[in-house]
Order: C-alpha cells, then structure tokens, then sequence
C-alpha cells in the first residue's frame, strides 16, 4: 500500500486537491482510501436514528452495514489521541491511502501552501515533505529543491504520485525512505 499525507493550515485547499488526486488515481484504475484527522469533535450519525440512539445509549461499537456501504463508529470512554501509524493498521489494504492533516507525523506529505494564508511553511525543515502543492509558485517564501504543483492540478500530482509510487511504498510504522 502507498500512502502519502497532505498538510497545510486550514482553509489551504486540502480537500480540494485531494478529491482531485483521488479522481486521477481511481481515472487509473487504482483503488484509493482516505483517512481524515479532525481537532474537533464530529458527528457522522443523525440524532434520533437507530443507531445514534445505540450510541448514545453507551454503546462503545456501533456499526451500520448496507449493501454499499460499511460505517463502524467507536466512542471512546475518555480522550484518546490515536497516531497515524494506528489508523492506518486499521485500514483496509488499497493502492493508494491519503491522508489528511496529521502535519508532524513521519510520513511524506504533500504541502499545501497558500499564498493569501502567509503561513509558515514546513518544507524547508520537515524531511517528510516531498513536494509542495501552491496557488502561487512564485510566492513559496523559501527555494526549494521539491517538485512544485499548482495547486489547481491534481492530475499532475496523481501522475508525481503514479511515477514515483515506490517511494510511498509503507511499511508498517512508517515509509522506507
């Protein structure tokens, strides 16, 4: 399995240049899964539905199965801060897995990098930075050496990605570099 993260500040496009990478990838027949890291609480049932009464109930597993879909909430009894590495043993094998926010964790990642956001970048420290995705390459506050993308060309990035798959190639705990 590959599995490459995204990071940059909120509102930088990172959703959006993921549903793009995703597209481009499943364009190539590759089969493609996310994981999504939230600061904030979230609510993926609806109140007064079955299953949100199961949970809210004490349930700590619920799970809800159709024939499309497989959806499996935990609730946890106290704050827990799980690590990328264990959501990601936790996931089903893909070709490709992304991941969303986890910026400081030791897997390559791809900036995204927003001009109007003026936020402190992390490409020229973090060696997990493999490249950088922009609005405005010509505004990156520090030279880089990383293959740089627009941040409107997701294609050109799933293409990066496809080409140099083995470089995202992860083994359990982290990615041989």
């Amino acid at each position: 399995m590959k599995v490459v993260g995204f990071c940059g500040v909120s509102g930088s496009g990172k959703t959006t240049l993921i549903e793009g990478v995703i597209a481009a990838l499943k364009a190539r027949g590759q089969r493609v899964s996310v994981i999504k890291h939230s600061h904030k609480r979230f609510e993926i049932d609806h109140a007064g539905k079955d299953t949100f009464r199961h949970r809210e109930a004490g349930a700590y597993e619920v799970m809800i199965a159709s024939r499309e879909r497989l959806a499996k909430v935990i609730s946890f009894d106290a704050p827990v801060e799980l690590g990328v590495h264990d959501l990601i043993a936790r996931m089903q094998p893909v070709d490709w897995l992304l991941i969303e926010g986890f910026k400081h964790a030791d897997l390559l990642k791809v900036e995204v990098w927003r001009a109007a956001r003026d936020a402190r970048p992390l490409y020229p420290d973090d060696p997990f930075v493999a490249a950088v995705a922009t609005d405005d390459p010509a505004a990156l506050p520090a030279p880089t050496a990383l293959p740089v993308f627009h941040l409107g060309d997701a294609a050109a990035l799933a293409d990066h990605l496809a080409r140099h798959g083995d470089r995202f190639a992860y083994r359990e705990g982290g990615h041989g570099r």
